[in-house]
């Protein structure tokens, strides 16, 4: 279902949240509905590595540990094993809503974000991995930024089992021993916890966290921020980092990106930390919106992880018209950090729609001096990573490989509907498909399984694929993700092929959806507003 209905804010006539053609569900149960393993079915002892942040850990690499690294390998998509909703108050029909990214313990706890009401209001649920179970719950007084889709509400793990979740007012929960049904909420606050005590009303009304948490190996955690008025500490729009100890620093958006005026960290854009954790990468958002959606220009920003400090800037730009490439609060692309220390990140095009809305996944080295060549594909998306050696028929000289959604939207006169989700290789080139500029070259590609009958002149288009970051698991060498048409798929990378499926719920108009895998190789989707736990019993 599109979500033609639902926005009337239009960008050269046509409406954003069309053609950006969302996907997903609209409208999840409430509680807990589970399969074979349920009830008080004691659960097994379980002890494996953890699925820290969105897109599994600081890099955002969504990559699952190999069996070297403890992990076990991904279970078959026999049995939707447990479900539970991550909305208690979903809009009817098509439902513009990030939802946040679950989370997982090394003891198979999953931490669930759940929105509690039609406008906002959130809680965590930390429910057992085995059968659904809740253990504990938290509610948080989190508040808003302006939004045209309602943003993600990311919380994030540390690798001390501490669960970070944003509060009002720039503030930030967090709970030790996540997996102890016993335990209290504290809270840390970045700019001082007299400061908010003395005018909390003055910060929660004019101070947003509007990005996913990020922890690094040592337990540093960073955001971004948005400032909307005046406050007694003369915060201004930025980015922080907080210490496992309390201690905090942070940086204005606009000295950062050495930019005057309005700059703002772009909405839902999870900082990235470098391998050795000397580096957060972050983007800003700049200049007089083009609409309520928050659509201007932007920077990538390399900052220093200890201080703040600038240490790379790069301003995103169209690879095929060379102008300022459009950075939207629409999207959850998050930077990607590769093995070797490269840097990916997605955009929109700066001649919307000229590239059917699919925009750039922008390609930058480690000090984002030297831009590389980019994939044709990147506006709502944070690519996976992928070893080349789980691609049998990859040839090339290529470490890793890339997997990002391809879709090809239907809504434009050039878009075909065929939807592809895509292995890339960032190190070698082709021509792109719709400008025919020089892009990376695709290594394999996969079409939607399910005829689009919205778009009946469009012969061979198909549902979309539903995701903003999939999940990879490199023991099976596999890699899973769902669709619009309300299925969850395995994508065998031995063979290319499609090789497993299991219906979750109906397909509605939603916005794009984590994939994550547990300690114990169970695969968790979001769809339909609820979060599905599968696995093979």
């Amino acid at each position: 279902m599109k979500l033609s209905t639902h926005i009337a804010t239009t960008i050269l006539g046509l409406s954003l949240l069309t053609i950006l053609n969302a996907c997903g569900g609209g409208g999840g149960s409430s509680g807990v509905g589970t399969g074979g393993n349920s009830g008080n079915t004691t659960p097994p002892v379980v002890t494996g590595p953890a699925w820290l942040s969105f897109a599994h850990d600081a890099q955002h690499t969504a990559l699952a540990p190999s069996t070297a690294q403890g992990g076990v390998g991904a279970q078959n998509l026999n049995q939707i094993i447990w479900e539970a909703t991550v909305d208690l108050a979903p809009p009817a029909g098509n439902t513009a809503i990030h939802y946040g990214s679950p989370l997982i313990t090394a003891n198979n706890t999953v931490v669930i974000p759940v929105k509690t009401t039609a406008n906002g209001n959130f809680q965590v649920q930390a429910r057992s991995g085995y059968n659904g179970n809740l253990l504990w719950s938290a509610n948080s007084d989190y508040i808003l930024p302006a939004y045209d889709w309602i943003p993600s509400f990311g919380a994030v793990l540390t690798a001390a089992n501490r669960l970070y979740l944003p509060g009002s007012g720039g503030k930030l929960y967090y709970r030790d021993n996540t997996d102890s049904a016993g335990g209290n909420l504290q809270t840390v606050v970045f700019y001082g916890a007299g400061a908010y005590a003395a005018a909390s009303s003055t910060f929660d009304a004019n101070v947003y966290i509007n990005t996913p948490l990020t922890a690094d190996a040592s337990g540093n955690v960073f955001f971004g921020f948005i400032v909307t008025g005046t406050n007694p500490v003369n915060l201004v729009s930025g980015f922080a980092r907080v210490a496992s100890n309390g201690t905090a620093t942070w940086v204005a958006a606009n000295t950062a990106a050495g930019q005057a005026g309005t700059v703002n960290g772009a909405m839902n854009a999870a900082p990235a930390v470098s391998s050795d954790g000397k580096t957060v990468y972050v983007s800003v958002r700049t200049g007089a919106p083009s609409s309520t959606s928050g659509t201007g220009t932007g920077y990538l920003l390399a900052l220093d992880s200890s201080t703040l400090a600038t240490k790379g800037v790069a301003q995103l730009t169209d690879p095929y018209t060379g102008a300022p490439a459009w950075v939207t609060d629409d999207s959850t692309a998050s930077p990607l950090v590769g093995p070797d220390g490269d840097v990916y990140y997605g955009v929109l095009e700066s001649n919307f729609p000229d590239h059917n809305a699919r925009g750039w996944l922008l390609h930058f080295d480690a000090t984002l001096t030297l831009q590389k060549t980019p994939g044709a594909f990147g506006w709502d998306d944070t690519p996976s990573i992928v070893p080349a050696s789980a691609v049998t028929s990859y040839t090339g000289s290529s470490s890793y490989l890339l997997l990002s959604k391809y879709n090809n939207y239907a809504d434009f006169p050039n878009g075909d509907g065929k939807n592809r989700m895509a292995i890339l290789d960032p190190n070698a080139t082709e021509a792109d498909p719709v400008e025919g500029n020089t892009v990376m070259k695709e290594v394999m590609t996969v079409l939607g399984v399910t005829p689009d009958a919205n778009f009946p002149n469009k012969p061979g288009a198909v549902k979309e694929w539903c995701i903003n970051t999939a999940a990879v698991d490199p023991v099976t060498h596999s890699a899973f993700f769902n669709s619009e048409d309300g299925t969850l798929y395995r994508w065998d990378l031995s063979t290319g092929r499609l090789s497993q499926k299991i219906w979750l719920d109906n397909g509605y108009g939603q916005a794009y959806t984590p994939t994550a895998l547990g300690p114990d190789g169970a695969i968790y989707s979001i769809n339909a507003g609820s979060l599905f736990a599968v696995r093979t019993k």
